[in-house]
């Protein structure tokens, strides 16, 4: 009781995460200088931080609420709207170059931004699975091998 209750407490720890282990993500999006350059330093950050074995494997948003029971509908919504939310940053992110002319101005930024959510979600289990980081770097290198060329 000294943490309240179980939801309060995971919300906390969520949040905790967020500014720990998990503020990879918005970081890169936000230091570097083109969205190619952010994307590839948060697949290489993804691959080091999921396989880090000074905490459990891969990330807490993504698989926290993969089975829950319908009473705990709450935490999923809660977690797909923290994903939700790390795909509009990838969105804008790619809107902002093609913007600027460092992507083509055909680029789909929508489907841009999933694809490369779904590879870190994808990590993200494979981590949990027991991928090694040298597995998700290679991942990593694939996956920026798809990048749009100017």
């Amino acid at each position: 009781s000294a943490f309240g209750d179980k939801r309060t407490l995971f919300d906390e720890v969520v949040e905790t995460y967020g500014q720990s282990f998990g503020s990879f993500v918005a970081v890169a999006l936000q230091e570097e200088a083109t969205a190619r350059e952010a994307f590839a330093r948060v697949l290489r950050e993804a691959a080091a931080v999921y396989t880090d074995p000074e905490h459990p494997a891969g990330c807490l948003v993504i698989s926290a609420t993969t089975n829950v029971s319908p009473k705990d509908d709450d935490v999923a919504d809660a977690m797909r709207e923290l994903r939700r939310s790390n795909l509009d940053g990838f969105r804008e992110r790619v809107e902002t170059d093609v913007a600027a002319g460092r992507l083509p101005a055909g680029t789909d930024a929508h489907a841009l931004a999933v694809y490369y959510a779904t590879v870190v979600q994808g990590m993200s289990q494979q981590a949990r699975d027991g991928a090694s980081t040298a597995d998700l770097e290679a991942v990593a290198e694939l996956a920026m091998a798809s990048w749009p060329a100017v």
